[in-house]
């Protein structure tokens, strides 16, 4: 099995989850969903956004909706939210587009959760590699991340 820092960061706070690694080609939630078997709206994809006054941030939505800049900058206390380039996430994060983890970042940013995770016994997200993907319970994730839970998909 792959480690990786937010994996060892889980294991290092004892918190329950469980790897599941596959064979990634087109790095999106919906390959990682099909090749795990999951349904789309359990798999949980991490995007890197630039607020106008909070800087960035990671957004954690649910593979079957879109995230939604106005409701995620809302939640921020900012006025304006925008994808950050995704030509810079590993310099930013350090992880690739496909693989880029929730936590273990270069350093620690805020985290936004979409509440419909909460509804779910266990979440999966990324691992933080491609094709290496953390079933873990969503509360368990918003206490080691600090993410703040909030409606932040597109309706």
């Amino acid at each position: 099995m792959k480690r990786t820092r937010a994996l060892d960061i889980l294991a290092r706070a004892g918190i329950p989850h469980e790897v599941r690694e596959f064979a990634a080609h087109e790095f999106t939630v919906e390959e990682a969903a099909e090749k795990l078997g999951l349904p789309l709206g359990m798999v949980f994809k991490t995007l890197l956004v630039r607020g106008e006054r909070k800087g960035l941030v990671f957004a954690l939505t649910p593979g079957d909706a879109q995230l939604s800049l106005s409701k995620l900058a809302k939640a921020m206390g900012d006025k304006r939210a925008e994808l950050a380039d995704v030509e810079d996430l590993f310099r930013l994060t350090g992880y690739l587009k496909g693989g880029c983890a929730p936590l273990g970042a270069k350093r620690d940013f805020p985290v936004f959760m979409d509440q419909s995770a909460m509804a779910h016994a266990r979440i999966c997200v990324s691992a933080g590699l491609r094709g290496v993907q953390v079933l873990i319970a969503p509360a368990d994730l918003q206490r080691v991340t600090r993410a703040i839970v909030a409606d932040i998909r597109e309706r």
